[in-house]
């Protein structure tokens, strides 16, 4: 089964960028995401827990990531979520990732400028 998220949150790491020996271009990075809510006692917004998220973007995505988006940008997305336990000699755990199907700048933080590359149909996974 295949689940859908959309999310915000604050690109925490800088984006890691390869290109595979087959050329596909592959960028990933951490994504912090905190809930807010008002406070009526403090008078005042405050941030509530953060969930983690690692997020991997392939192809022309990929690509326009890299170039576009630094650690410390506020972003929008949509993808495809995983969860996933796993465990070593020493610790377990959980894993979430989110494979996005798109991403751009949270315009409530602040302004973006928008530049359209020319782009081939293999590149859009069609």
């Amino acid at each position: 089964m295949t689940d859908t998220i959309t999310i915000t949150g604050l690109v925490a790491t800088t984006p890691r960028h390869i290109t595979t020996s087959d050329g596909l271009a592959i960028t990933s990075f951490r994504l912090a995401s905190s809930q807010r809510r008002y406070d009526k006692v403090q008078q005042r917004w405050i941030d509530a827990d953060t969930n983690w998220y690692t997020i991997s973007a392939f192809r022309q995505l990929a690509s326009n990531i890299a170039t576009s988006v630094n650690k410390g940008d506020r972003v929008m997305l949509t993808g495809t979520i995983k969860i996933r336990d796993w465990e070593n000699t020493d610790r377990s755990g959980t894993t979430v990732e989110i494979e996005a199907d798109a991403l751009g700048h949270d315009l409530n933080w602040g302004t973006s400028v928008h530049t359209r590359v020319s782009v081939t149909a293999p590149e859009l996974g069609e």
